[in-house]
């Protein structure tokens, strides 16, 4: 079977509406305007999609140079095999409506090795009409590196290269106003445009680039801040076959996510224009992204923590398995809309729309999220994402929030190991032994736990919820949270976690 490529879709573009489609896009010629610091599964099922749509719609008619974030990369190679080409499948819910569609998407027009071929990225930095940035090199990568600075050489942190990078147009251009750039870095971090603006001025005064160029950066390049949300799942291994049989080609950068897709960018309005994301029908909000950032923290993330335990030791093993049992879909519904929705300070319409959409996602038959990838670190997650609506519930209605207040007995149970071996904890559901996976301090500040057996279980709990290495407060301070939790834990350790969920969403105690 031949692989995707220009040369293929010409020759059998008169076979599939999907490779005429494509032909017509690759024959456009767009001329580079966007460089972009990642080329992995989320860039090419986000940024490059809605790129892909804007030219689609003559909305922007431009491309896409991908540069490869890390020295081990294999994607370059694969995306210029492919003339950079891929093809994307939409498969999910969407409004009510199952959504299984198929794309090639032509907005990348090359992938360039950085660690190989620097000059060449010096060379789009020569170009003028590159002037957006859009990056994803995950949390790990937007950080600062001490590195030294050699024009012949990239550097190797992400920050660096944008700093070696805009150096290099600043002398070029011999810092002209025009020549600055737009830049939207998409790692998934508070503030990530000011964050990434930062480094590059710290990285810039190490480096000893002259004070003319830390102005022209600070003055004359738009670093946005951004929160994506799209749930990208990448190659699908397991189906591959099925792909190619229907496709007709072999694509090895084929690429699966879900329909729903949301980008908050906070931009001047001319920047916005120039990008008409919303024209194109994209769910692209020119914004603050405060407002978005709860809403997905709190509703959908805080959803995946309040459920996870409760859902596992019930005997499901993924949120699709959650979604489809009556008792726990009840139980998060009443969790998200009853305790957490009022307490949001978004438009009212907005949040739910926004929670209508999650338990869609949640429901997507073909994403198998499985619950004990969601329970990584979840006492911080907990913490992080749940923590802030239970207080302020409490706050406000003198009352514990009844369902995030059970899922943190469901959380303790989840944590109480079975056995410890070589420093890893296990705990047990049924016959399953199940991996706590939690960083080591926290499973320290949790030791109780782990003789439990000999403790007094109310003890252990108040231990548990007064330790401030967790929350950062008491929690015993909390009226009746300790009493609640010990006797949930004690009726989930009686009947087991199926039971207990259904007495208590008969009598919500």
């Amino acid at each position: 079977m031949e692989q995707l490529s220009k040369k293929f879709i010409a020759h059998n573009q008169a076979k599939k509406q999907l490779l005429q489609d494509a032909n017509e896009a690759c024959n456009a010629h767009l001329p580079e305007r966007i460089i972009q610091f990642g080329e992995g599964n989320f860039l090419r099922g986000f940024v490059d999609w809605m790129i892909h749509t804007l030219n689609k719609k003559g909305l922007f008619n431009g491309s896409i140079v991908a540069i490869q974030p890390t020295p081990h990369g294999k994607v370059v190679p694969k995306l210029n095999a492919q003339d950079g080409l891929y093809t994307l499948a939409q498969r999910g819910m969407l409004n009510g409506t199952e959504v299984d569609e198929r794309e090639i998407v032509t907005s990348i027009s090359r992938g360039i090795n950085p660690y190989t071929d620097w000059q060449k990225v010096l060379e789009v930095a020569e170009n003028i009409d590159v002037r957006f940035m859009f990056s994803n090199t995950t949390e790990a990568g937007l950080t600062y590196l001490q590195e030294e600075y050699a024009m012949e050489r990239s550097p190797l942190s992400f920050p660096g290269k944008v700093a070696a990078y805009l150096y290099h147009r600043f002398q070029t251009f011999q810092g002209a106003k025009e020549a600055g750039m737009i830049l939207f870095p998409c790692e998934l971090l508070d503030n990530n445009g000011q964050l990434l603006k930062e480094i590059v001025i710290r990285l810039a005064t190490e480096w000893g680039f002259p004070p003319s160029f830390i102005d022209w950066v600070d003055q004359h390049n738009q670093f946005c801040n951004t929160l994506v949300d799209r749930i990208v799942t990448g190659f699908p291994r397991e189906g591959i076959e099925q792909f190619n049989q229907e496709l007709g080609y072999e694509d090895t950068l084929l690429t699966t996510c879900e329909p729903f897709h949301l980008f908050a960018i906070e931009a001047k309005p001319e920047i916005a224009a120039q990008l008409p994301f919303e024209k194109a029908g994209l769910n692209v909000h020119w914004k603050p992204v405060a407002p978005f950032r709860e809403l997905k923290v709190r509703i959908l993330n805080g959803a995946h923590t309040m459920m996870f335990a409760a859902a596992y030791l019930s005997g499901l093993d993924t949120v699709k398995e959650a979604m489809e049992d009556e008792e726990l879909q009840q139980f998060i519904r009443t969790g998200v809309y009853e305790e957490i929705l009022p307490l949001l300070q978004a438009n009212e319409e907005e949040k739910i729309r926004f929670a209508d959409a999650t338990f869609e996602r949640f429901s997507n038959p073909f994403n198998q999220h499985k619950l004990l990838d969601i329970s990584l670190n979840s006492i911080f997650k907990w913490k992080t994402r749940i923590l802030p609506s239970f207080l302020e519930a409490v706050r406000k209605n003198n009352a514990l929030p009844a369902a995030l207040t059970f899922s943190l007995a469901a959380l303790y149970v989840f944590y109480r190991p079975d056995h410890v071996k070589d420093h890893v904890w296990f705990g047990k559901r049924g016959d399953t032994v199940y991996p706590i996976r939690e960083n080591e301090k926290t499973l320290r500040s949790i030791q109780i736990l782990s003789d439990h057996n000999g403790e007094d279980l109310q003890r252990t709990i108040h231990a548990f919820l007064s330790n401030q290495q967790l929350w950062e407060t008491d929690l015993t301070a909390v009226p009746q949270l300790a009493e609640t939790v010990t006797f949930h834990v004690q009726n989930i350790g009686e009947h087991g976690m199926k039971a207990a969920l259904r007495s208590f969403m008969e009598n919500r105690v």
